[in-house]
């Protein structure tokens, strides 16, 4: 029996080659749940499944069905009433999406990838293109969009799919802040990184060296540097319009990465005051801080301890 909660669900048909595997796998990138080839005499079933752990938004989250020729059992027409009686009967929020595209792209396409049409193994390319147009013509009548995707590249339909199906809240990215030391590595997966060793370094005072930029004598030590305001003022403004056109572009991940020499003053005190300044922004990081607990040392900070402070 299906649930009671109404469910956003989103058909996603169209001709092979077309670009239904970049469309499912952009809505999977935002958030959505995706489901490919699926009988539609399945659904029902799907529907009642709990999510795996780790879904939070639990029903919430908007579902995406990939169906095409190649689907068990596929009908066109009683695709179509499928959809009408999962909204009338049901109330869920059903539409189609079926990703068009022209005979003579398609075959260049196959020819270019040299993949075999799905409807034409041994038969050329423009057979399977024309057998399959005929019966998911029904779709495509039906659905509420249609995209052409003849001119797009892969990255132009992604982007089209998120400007037509993004949802507040669902396709934000992974917004990591993460502190570490240059002495220990510089970190692979980072997409902006800030080197802070140009501001004081609390190593060389007796009294901070033991502690961490998560104390707020170290703060106040990083904090009394002549540059400090200006420069990470300028930083947190650059981020405030970097970080939206990231997500903008479809990145599922951002990694911002401050590092000081050691990875345990500086630049925690700095992922720490940025993440709030995000957080305040309507944003959400995580802060992370890899080096935190490895031991001071001298031999690290490229200066010996008589010289001027840094």
């Amino acid at each position: 029996m299906i649930t009671d909660r109404p469910k956003t669900i989103l058909l996603v048909s169209g001709l092979s080659g077309a670009g239904k595997t970049t469309a499912l796998k952009t809505l999977e990138d935002m958030g959505w749940e995706v489901v490919d080839n699926l009988p539609l005499v399945l659904l029902d079933r799907l529907l009642d499944t709990p999510l795996p752990a780790g879904h939070a938004d639990g029903d919430d989250r908007p579902l995406a069905l990939g169906i095409d020729a190649r689907t068990r059992g596929f009908d066109g027409n009683a695709i179509v009433q499928r959809i009408k009686a999962l909204r009338e009967r049901h109330g869920h929020d059903v539409e189609t999406l079926f990703l068009d595209c022209s005979g003579t792209e398609l075959e260049r396409r196959f020819a270019e990838t040299r993949r075999r049409h799905p409807l034409a193994l041994d038969r050329p390319a423009a057979d399977g293109i024309a057998r399959e147009r005929e019966l998911t013509e029904p779709l495509r009548r039906w659905a509420a969009q249609v995209v052409d995707t003849t001119s797009f590249t892969s990255n132009a339909l992604q982007q089209e799919i998120r400007n037509r199906f993004s949802r507040e809240g669902l396709s934000e990215p992974v917004l990591t802040i993460l502190s570490f030391g240059f002495s220990r590595g510089v970190p692979r997966n980072a997409d902006l990184m800030f080197d802070m060793r140009y501001l004081r370094n609390p190593h060389w005072d007796e009294a901070l060296r033991p502690r961490t930029g998560l104390d707020p004598d170290v703060a106040a030590y990083v904090m009394d540097d002549r540059s400090y305001e200006d420069t990470v003022g300028k930083i947190e403004d650059l981020l405030i319009t970097l970080l939206p056109r990231y997500a903008e572009g479809g990145k599922t991940y951002i990694t911002v990465a401050f590092g000081c020499t050691g990875g345990r003053h500086r630049s925690v005190h700095i992922a720490e005051r940025v993440a709030k300044h995000l957080q305040a922004a309507g944003f959400s990081p995580t802060v992370l801080h890899r080096n935190i607990e490895s031991a001071p040392q001298d031999s690290l900070e490229k200066r010996r301890p008589g010289g001027p402070k840094a």
